[in-house]
Order: C-alpha cells, then sequence, then structure tokens
C-alpha cells in the first residue's frame, strides 16, 4: 500500500487532486464534493429535458448529464442548453457517449463536459476470447489513440472537460482478453485513454469506475486510486458511483455501501446516485452522503495499528471461532431491537416474520426473521419464550433457566460477573476499551458486540478488528439518534456495510434511541438489506436496475415494480433489469436472468449472458420472463 491508504485507514482526510473546471465550477482540489444526476427524458424532447433539468437542479443538483446516443441528439444539446441559459440556469451539462465518437465531439462543442466510456468508444464487446502478444496489443493501443485523439483536440480547444468513465459492465473483448473481469481490467480501460490523453497535454479530465456490484466498485475505486498515486500521471478528481443499484430502500443501500465506503477513505469529489425513479429523487439522497464529511476531519482520533495484515483492494473473511449459530462459517446473524417495547404482543413478533405454530409446538419463520431478539429489561412472555432472545445481565439472572435466554454483559462489569451463561455469552464492548478487553478474563462462548463512539464509525471499526488478537466472534452494532428514514438508511448503509464488504463482522444489531418512532420491523429489514447489499447473506432476489436515461426503451420504472412484485421471493436468484443494451449483458454477467430494451417497447430476456428470446413485446416481458424461469425449475409459488 502507498502512503496514502497507509495514512487514510484510520484517520479522514480527503484525496488531493488538482482541479477541473467545468463551466464556472471546479471539482478536486479545494472545492467541495459535488453532487450530479442525469436526466431521463429522449434529448430531442427539448422541453421535457429542460424542464425535469430544472427539478432536477432545485433538488440540488450540481451539474446535469444528458445522454447523446447520436449526432441529432448531440446537436439537440445546444437547445436545451440555451433554453436552461434563457431560464436562468447556468448548471453545467455533460454529454453521456456511448459507440458515437462523431456525437462526443459535436457534444464537445456544446456542453462542459463530454463522458465517454472506454470500453464502447473504440472497442466492441462481443465476449469474445482473444488472444494478444505485446505487438498486437500495442496495435490497439495505436488504434484507439487515432479513434480518441480529435476529441481529446475539439475538448482541448474548447476548454471541455472529459470523464473517462469506465464501466465493469461494459469491458471490452480486448481488455477482459487482456486482464479478465477485474477492478485491474477496469482500471486499466481507463488508464489507457488517460496515458493518451497526457501525451495531447490535456489534463481537464475526472475518471469513475462504476460497478453495480459495490464491492467490485470499491476495489476498482481504491485500485485506480492507488495506480494514479504510485505513477508520473497527474491526481486526478474521482467521480463515485454505484451504477444500476435499483429503486427505494435498494438502490439507497447499495449506492451507501459502495459511495459511503471510499467517501470514509477520503475518495470522491463528485457523486451520483443512480436510482431508477424520477433523477430529482437522486440529490437528496447523494447530499445525505456526502454532507457527512463536511466536517468529519474533526473527529476523535483513531488508534493506529503497529501491524496489521490488510488489503484495501482484496477481501479477505475474518476467521472467528463457532459459538452456537455465531461465526465460523455461519452467515452474519441479525439482532432486532425489542427493548423498547415492554410488552411483546403476538402482532409485534408477527411483523418480524415469526409466528408460533401450535400443531409442531415451534415457530415458523421467515428468511428475514431476525436470529435473535433483544429484550433488555423487559419480561420474557410466554409468546416468545422459546426464540433466540437476549437479556440485560440483571434479568438474565432471574431468567437462566430459560434456555433460550443469553446474557448481554457490559465490558466494564466483566470482572465483578459471578455466573455465565454455559451456552452463550454477549459481552458489549467499545473500540476504545480494547485494552480492557485484552485484559479482562473472556468465557470461551462469549460473543461481542462492538460498538463506537467515534464520529468515523468504518476506520474505527477497522482499527479494532486489525488491532485485536481475540478469535471470538464479533456483532457489529450501531444505535442511532434519529428516526427512521432515507439518512438512517444511507448512514448505516455506509457504517455497517463498509465493515462486511471487508469480511469483518459476524453479525448485525442495527437500533435507534428513537423510542418514539419504534420502526423495529423497518431495521429488522434494513438489516438483511444491508447483508444482501454486502453480498455476506442472501434472503430475497438480486436486482441489478438501471437509472433510466434518454436511451431507455420502454418503462423502467413500471417494469422494474412488475418485476419485483412478481419475483421478490425467489431466494438467491440475481435478475437484471436494463434499460438499452449498453451496460445490459455484461452488468448482468453474474446475473441469473436479463430483461433488457433492444428496441422501441421491445426487450430481449437472457439466461446470465446468452440470448434466449428476443423482440418481446415489453408488457408481455414479465410473464416470459417468469416462465423462463419456471422451465428452468428456478421457480417458486410466493
Amino acid at each position: 500500500m502507498n502512503k496514502f491508504f497507509n495514512k487514510g485507514l484510520f484517520r479522514y482526510k480527503r484525496r488531493k487532486s488538482h482541479t477541473v473546471n467545468i463551466g464556472d465550477s471546479g471539482i478536486g482540489g479545494n472545492n467541495p464534493i459535488r453532487i450530479q444526476s442525469m436526466t431521463t427524458t429522449d434529448t430531442m424532447d427539448t422541453k421535457s429535458t429542460v424542464d425535469q433539468t430544472i427539478r432536477m437542479v432545485n433538488s440540488g443538483c450540481e451539474f446535469v448529464r444528458i445522454t447523446a446516443p447520436s449526432v441529432g441528439a448531440a446537436k439537440n444539446l445546444s437547445n436545451i442548453k440555451n433554453e436552461l441559459r434563457m431560464q436562468g440556469y447556468n448548471v453545467p451539462l455533460i454529454a453521456d457517449i456511448h459507440f458515437t465518437p462523431k456525437a462526443a465531439e459535436i457534444s464537445a462543442e456544446i456542453v462542459e463536459k463530454v463522458r465517454i466510456n472506454p470500453g464502447n468508444y473504440s472497442d466492441t464487446k462481443k465476449f469474445k476470447t482473444i488472444e494478444y502478444d505485446d505487438n498486437t496489443y500495442n496495435e490497439e493501443i495505436e488504434r484507439i489513440y487515432e479513434k480518441v485523439s480529435p476529441l481529446i483536440k475539439i475538448c482541448k480547444k474548447n476548454g471541455t472537460a472529459m470523464r473517462i468513465g469506465t464501466n465493469h459492465g461494459s469491458l471490452s473483448d480486448r481488455i477482459l482478453s487482456r486482464f479478465g473481469d477485474t477492478p485491474k481490467g477496469m482500471v486499466e480501460s481507463a488508464l489507457e485513454y488517460l496515458r493518451i490523453c497526457e501525451d495531447h497535454k490535456f489534463y481537464n479530465i475526472v475518471l469513475s469506475m462504476k460497478a453495480s456490484n459495490p464491492l467490485v466498485m470499491v476495489h476498482a475505486y481504491r485500485l485506480l486510486v492507488e495506480s494514479l498515486e504510485d505513477s508520473d500521471l497527474k491526481k486526478y478528481p474521482i467521480h463515485l458511483g454505484v451504477t444500476e443499484a435499483g429503486d427505494g430502500e435498494d438502490g439507497r443501500i447499495k449506492s451507501a455501501i459502495g459511495i459511503g465506503s471510499l467517501l470514509d477513505d477520503g475518495i470522491g469529489d463528485t457523486v451520483r446516485v443512480s436510482l431508477t425513479e424520477e433523477p430529482e429523487f437522486e440529490s437528496p439522497v447523494a447530499s445525505l452522503l456526502v454532507n457527512r464529511y463536511k466536517e468529519r476531519d474533526n473527529h476523535k482520533k483513531i488508534f493506529i495499528p503497529k501491524e496489521f495484515s490488510f488489503s484495501p483492494f482484496h477481501y479477505e473473511k475474518r476467521e472467528s471461532t463457532e459459538v452456537l449459530n455465531i461465526g465460523g462459517d455461519f452467515l452474519p446473524v441479525v439482532i432486532s431491537d425489542l427493548s423498547g417495547i415492554k410488552k411483546i404482543e403476538e402482532k409485534v413478533i408477527n411483523k418480524l416474520g415469526i409466528k408460533y405454530n401450535n400443531a409442531l409446538s415451534k415457530f415458523d419463520i421467515e428468511d428475514t426473521s431476525p436470529d435473535y431478539i433483544y429484550i433488555g429489561k423487559n419480561e420474557i412472555q410466554s409468546n416468545i419464550l422459546q426464540y433466540n432472545l437476549i437479556l440485560d445481565y440483571e434479568n438474565w439472572l432471574v431468567n437462566k433457566n430459560v434456555n433460550s435466554a443469553y446474557p448481554l454483559i457490559e465490558i466494564l462489569s466483566l470482572g465483578s460477573i459471578k455466573e455465565f451463561s454455559d451456552n452463550l455469552n454477549f459481552i458489549r464492548v467499545c473500540t476504545n476499551e480494547i485494552e480492557l478487553l485484552k485484559s479482562s478474563n473472556l468465557p470461551n462462548n462469549a460473543v461481542l458486540i462492538l460498538h463506537s463512539k467515534n464520529d468515523h464509525f468504518m476506520p474505527d471499526m477497522r482499527s479494532f478488528f486489525l488491532s485485536t488478537s481475540v478469535s471470538l466472534p464479533i456483532i457489529i452494532s450501531k444505535n442511532y439518534d434519529f428516526s427512521y428514514s432515507d439518512k438512517l438508511i444511507v448512514q448505516s448503509s455506509t457504517d455497517l456495510g463498509g465493515i462486511f464488504i471487508q469480511g469483518m463482522g459476524d453479525g448485525i444489531f442495527l437500533r435507534s434511541s428513537k423510542k418514539s418512532d419504534i420502526n423495529y420491523n423497518k431495521l429488522n429489514s434494513l438489516s438483511f438489506k444491508i447483508l444482501q447489499a454486502a453480498r455476506v447473506r442472501v434472503t430475497s432476489t438480486d436486482f441489478i436496475s438501471c437509472p433510466s436515461c434518454g436511451r431507455t426503451l420502454f418503462d423502467l420504472q413500471k417494469t422494474t415494480a412488475m418485476i419485483r412484485e412478481k419475483t421478490d421471493h425467489l431466494k438467491g436468484l440475481k435478475i437484471g433489469i436494463m434499460g438499452c443494451i449498453v451496460n445490459g449483458p455484461g452488468e448482468m454477467a453474474d446475473a441469473d436472468y436479463g430483461y433488457v430494451g433492444s428496441g422501441k417497447d421491445k426487450i430481449t430476456l437472457y439466461r446470465g449472458q446468452e440470448v434466449v428470446k428476443r423482440a418481446i413485446n415489453y408488457e408481455d416481458g414479465v410473464n416470459e420472463l417468469i416462465e423462463l424461469i419456471k422451465d428452468d425449475g428456478n421457480w417458486i409459488d410466493p
């Protein structure tokens, strides 16, 4: 690791880059982290695009990206820009280009910034494996040089910025053949273009490494920064985004895990949250992410381990001992907090998917029912008597004969404890109590519940994990002092999800101290969704859904809602829903099924990367998708 990551792992310091000007706005350098979004209208529809852009700006969007899939659309950017200026909106515009260099060259003379995708600007993707030696590969680089140089010259002449935007889903066959479907391949795809730009002495460049999988995305961005810091290349600003994040809570969670983890690292100069919703809903979510870092420099000091083994660029699961069903090879557990509900009635646990089956004398539980329920000081009522319960220690002493009840012990009181559970003991410890933990005599069947008082939560947790040699299971805990909201979703996904994508954590204990707003069932659901987005515990269908744009060939929001309604119960399946072919087959690389726009109101169905059926009317597509899943034997009735 270079000096940036050695220091940045345990303290917040925003990465320094040179400033890139986009119109009258600067990004990188000492500028604030900027927020951008993208229109979903037809670029040829000037009025709709202008109206939507205004709504986006009014919701907090600082840069607006507009697709320019054709020469005609590129030319119409002039009309859109003029109309916006006439209405008093000077927001910088960004042209989004795929496949059509001529459209990029026209756009670069009109708008303030052009985004190109190195995977399809001068390359193709047909999933063909091509053998290259160094000479033939260098010939390919020369071909790219000739293809992209005219755009660079136009940008340089007009003061237009460029984003070299690698997308995991559209890596070219050339890159895949040489580097594989890897973060390294994503980085090299961008650096090839960057070296060409620098050869032209053009430096007004922003870089991005987008992917629908937050883990791939985080590793790619970190590797990009590492590559820049260790090279003679300039230190360019970084644009952050999780592509095809989806809608609703899922889209917010996936975006926050990816973007938030990198912001915690000090990486990121612009942010876009990609949701399958109206674009004016994206910027407020991005603001929730970005605003946390305005004063983050002032966080409490975090202990820096003298020696540790950790790579920011790879996933490695922390090894822990097994205690009952926690740790070891078990999936991360979920603890649900019912301590604020004095009388835990039947309807309360029913909301958690827990129902007692009298005929079988056992609980029927759903995939998203908590593994443990924390009741604190509350009385154990008959309807939860056999469920896995966590009680405050004094309450447990009264109920220690209940086989499914386990004590929660504060680390500070551990020395005075005379009696432990024979099965399982939860020990609550703060990250700043690591020395106390090391000197404590812990029972062998202990599980730690770890929390932090540091504003820089995830790196503080990371320090604890890398500082302790304790192999006991560790459950990540966080208690937020505000009600259930987008703010809580975004912050918890960043804080907790950022730990799990690093292979740390054997469980999650998410709480809200706002007792007047007890959304225990929502917090429980959120816990499972964070684990799913981090790819450590799958409990429902995983939807890879693009945010829509002017290239979209059907009603994406309506279709996504229909597919989710029909298939959300198919645990473990991954379904890609793509508005067009740009990132479709590639971004669905690990999806089981794909639903991709291929013509006006027409879709193509995929099984993995294989085309199964073409030219289906999108209104019939959902039923056709269900039939395909049934034919493959992967369907279960809801």
